[in-house]
């Protein structure tokens, strides 16, 4: 997949009438227009007049845009294509396999815009980026980071910046270290003297000298002083380090989860919920488990492999030489595998992930799950998961399991070498039992690091993976962030909604144009039916996402002006779908405000419809409401998301059909409720019932993505539009069904 300059270039080379500047938008095709799997070269392009399409190095098509009403994409079977409107009939402009899927859709869009008269917003071009440049794989949704070629050591650099409050204590454990190093090279050094004066010594010479008892006695106290300073220097090196590295942990997981709440709604949702609980928690302690355990062990592994080798050298280098031998061959082993062994942990994330999601999911649903009585299903389902991430598993530790007792054992040919070497010069007399007993010492000593790091690259490539995971999100651009120069505004309550439009991707647009007013006190309405892009208005006004065009301003002020945290502070929120965190009424009302006091709560409550219900519970305001306040019922819940809301006092309120799914008799209730709230305030406000929309100072009709009318109820009765015909169909409707409320 070519980028856009290496396209132009090469639709240049084909034509040489085309200038550079001419071409706004090029991109590849492979497949020929007609039903066959015939592969070619083909690039198509938007110029600045027409559009060019090239097969196989051959001009096929130059249509002026002037001919072309409209462009469309497709999807077929294992097949995508772009058709072309010309004189009220459809045409193939061209046609690739799925893999041009996203960038065919983008085009067709950003070619719609140049035909209307907008301009290329070049969008399409995220879509050229989706696949690694070096190993051609696509990008996990939602990320821009290859997890096979990713640069480790840059990782492990950068990670090293963000220890950098902690250093003190690293560089300190470090020479802990060292300390320790040297002195678990003493304890050979008394082997030896243990060995020739005292062990070796021949007890039936009469005329040699006996050992002094105190002299041997105080070989033993250095042997025991030695293990103990040891010991006493590991423990502090250990606390050091634990302190060290779980602060860095906490602070890596503040980093990890900031960034999560940075992210637009879009960046989170591409998302799992499993796959960033994983890098929030699974990760994070993977790397924490690494800092307080392994890496420490690294650095003495290291020191003591270092000075040990430094001794055998000193003593004989050809015995030395014989003993590291493998040492190369063993690098390389690991050096071949590496890249194997990243791709099974890789896979074995990946499956964890889809497990904890897929638990995630259960759990939240747990009342649908019971309901329909398919907790067997659900079950199957998760047992069908874990026994997948239980084979990877299983494989992966098989793979160490066959290959990594081969190079242990290739690793200790030295050994053998060894007891040549010693037995060999014992035999001869040039070495004492003493001498061999401390260079065998250091050997064993020197064979333990050797096989300690033989198993290194297994250690490795789990946290190489986890630290992978959390710099993808941490690297993550944030797509809806504040301006340097943003400013806080306190808001008066006029909303100018200039030529907006906007898309979840870059393949279609959900709002087209969209042009609204609104002043300060006004209760606007916005109706259409499913999926014109209501809710989708009521997020750009909040910010959620920024639009692709034109603009939103609140009091004359572009919202992207704005910072975020005085934008959504004046904005209170309530939802069809009311959510309640776990925890008290109280807790839950006074989220909008956490400095609340009791009397405030208990006033919002109040306006809301709340409070008598809620003194009826056990507990009253200390009431436990349960996971999403599933102890509550749905007109309950609704009441205390509006006491939230009252108590944020915002200057502009958004109720996304907000009495939608809750009976008659409590959707009366809550009206009266919201019709409190509004008070003085602007509204905007979704309803799937219009008759709460009678009161409205407004009402704007979506349709398509665009408004297609506005005015009050009254005026756009006397239309007969789109707004008479919902209204007629909602009449008819009640008339169906009795319990409905009045329609309009």
């Amino acid at each position: 997949m070519q980028d856009r300059q290496t396209l132009t270039s090469r639709l240049c080379a084909l034509d040489k009438s085309i200038s550079p500047n001419q071409v706004l938008l090029p991109f590849e095709f492979h497949l020929l227009p007609d039903d066959s799997y015939t592969l070619v070269d083909g690039i198509a392009a938007a110029l600045d007049d027409r559009i060019v399409v090239f097969q196989n190095g051959e001009k096929i098509k130059d249509i002026p845009f002037s001919d072309i009403s409209e462009v469309n994409f497709r999807v077929g079977v294992g097949c995508v294509f772009i058709e072309y409107t010309m004189d009220g009939f459809d045409f193939i402009l061209c046609r690739s396999d799925m893999r041009e899927k996203d960038i065919f859709a983008a085009a067709a869009k950003e070619i719609n815009r140049k035909i209307n008269g907008d301009k290329i917003n070049y969008q399409y071009e995220e879509n050229l980026n989706r696949v690694c440049p070096h190993c051609g794989r696509p990008y996990p949704p939602g990320s821009s980071v290859c997890a096979h070629c990713a640069k480790k050591t840059g990782y492990l650099l950068r990670l090293w910046e963000v220890a950098k409050p902690y250093r003190a204590m690293i560089f300190f454990s470090i020479i802990l270290y060292f300390v320790i190093a040297a002195l678990n090279l003493i304890t050979p050094y008394i082997n030896r003297i243990l060995v020739d004066d005292y062990i070796k010594y021949n007890y039936t010479d009469q005329n040699a000298v006996p050992p002094e008892l105190t002299s041997f006695l105080l070989v033993i106290l250095s042997m025991v002083v030695v293990n103990v300073v040891i010991r006493l220097i590991s423990m502090l090196r250990g606390i050091t380090l634990i302190k060290a590295g779980n602060r860095l942990v906490v602070r890596l997981r503040e980093m990890v989860f900031n960034k999560i709440q940075t992210l637009s709604i879009s960046k989170i949702s591409s998302r799992t919920a499993g796959e960033l609980m994983n890098r929030v928690t699974d990760d994070t302690n993977t790397l924490q488990q690494f800092i307080t355990r392994e890496m420490g062990n690294i650095l003495e592994q290291v020191l003591i492999f270092a000075a040990v080798s430094i001794l055998l050298f000193a003593y004989d280098w050809r015995l030395a030489l014989l003993i590291l031998l493998p040492m190369p061959f063993v690098v390389i082993a690991h050096r071949l595998f590496w890249k194997f062994m990243h791709r099974m942990y890789h896979k074995q994330w990946t499956m964890n992930a889809q497990a904890n999601t897929i638990l995630h999911d259960i759990f939240s649903g747990i009342r649908v799950v019971k309901a329909f009585g398919m907790e067997k299903r659900e079950m199957e389902r998760y047992d069908e998961v874990t026994l997948a991430e239980c084979k990877t598993a299983v494989r992966n530790e098989t793979f160490f399991g066959k290959v990594f007792p081969i190079i242990n054992f290739f690793m200790g040919i030295g050994e053998f070498f060894l007891l040549y070497y010693v037995g060999n010069h014992i035999l001869e007399g040039t070495m004492t039992l003493g001498e061999m007993t401390q260079f065998s010492s250091y050997v064993s000593i020197i064979y333990g690091p050797l096989r300690w790091i033989a198993n290194l690259p297994r250690r490795l490539v789990r946290v190489m993976t986890s630290i992978v995971k959390i710099y993808d999100i941490l690297d993550e651009k944030v797509d809806v962030a504040d301006k340097e120069s943003a400013v806080d505004i306190k808001i008066e309550g006029y909303i100018d909604i200039e030529d907006a439009s906007f898309g979840y991707d870059n393949t279609t647009d959900v709002l087209k144009h969209v042009t609204a007013h609104i002043k300060p006190g006004e209760m606007v309405g916005i109706v259409g039916k499913s999926g014109v892009g209501k809710s989708t208005l009521i997020n750009l006004v909040m910010r959620l996402y920024d639009v692709n065009d034109g603009c939103i301003k609140i009091d004359g002020i572009d919202i992207r002006d704005i910072s975020q945290s005085s934008l959504r502070s004046q904005i209170g929120v309530v939802l069809q779908e009311t959510f309640l965190f776990s925890g008290t009424i109280f807790d839950n009302i006074a989220y909008a405000k956490p400095d609340a006091t009791l009397d405030e709560v208990i006033t919002a409550a109040k306006i809301a419809g709340a409070h008598q219900f809620i003194i009826k519970l056990p507990d009253a305001y200390n009431t436990k409401v349960g996971e999403r306040g599933h102890t509550l019922s749905g007109g309950e819940r609704q009441r205390v998301a509006i006491a939230r809301a009252l108590l944020h006092n915002p200057r502009i309120l958004i109720l996304d059909e907000a009495t939608a799914s809750l009976d008659t008799e409590t959707e009366k209730q809550i009206q009266d409720a919201i019709q409190k709230l509004i008070a003085d305030r602007t509204t905007l406000a979704i309803a799937h019932r219009l008759s709460t929309l009678r009161n409205a100072t407004k009402i704007i009709v979506l349709d398509k993505g665009t408004v297609a009318e506005v005015g009050s109820h009254e005026e756009l009765m006397l239309k007969k539009g789109i707004y008479y015909g919902l209204v007629m169909a909602q009449r008819q409707m009640s008339k169906m069904s009795p319990k409905n409320s009045d329609i309009a």
